[in-house]
């Protein structure tokens, strides 16, 4: 297996993503990100026919498969009261929602 991911160029991965990683997790890492990469390689190396076409599963799938789309209809929409009368608290024809804490970032 041919190291392309050098530990120069994970030790810049790892800062620009701010991760803490002490040696031991880095090492890891880097080597399985390493064993990604070796068997991308190794599948690339799989020839395969020129008609061959690219598939994301195995099942083959073409368009008589495809459920046909239905048609789009328009609906009038009620004036909501139903919704708002299943929410805790409306206020003004509005749900109210509890306030979300914040802090400032650093």
């Amino acid at each position: 297996m041919t190291e392309e991911i050098t530990r120069e160029v994970f030790a810049h991965l790892v800062e620009l993503a701010a991760l803490q990683l002490d040696e031991a997790e880095a090492e890891y890492l880097r080597g399985q990100l390493n064993q990604q990469l070796n068997a991308i390689h190794q599948l690339q190396a799989v020839e395969v026919e020129g008609d061959a076409a690219p598939m994301s599963h195995g099942i083959p799938y073409d368009q008589s498969m495809r459920q046909e789309l239905r048609e789009d209809l328009k609906s009038a929409r009620s004036d909501g009261s139903l919704l708002l009368g299943q929410a805790p608290q409306v206020a003004d024809g509005w749900i109210v929602v509890p306030e979300i804490p914040a802090s400032d970032l650093e």
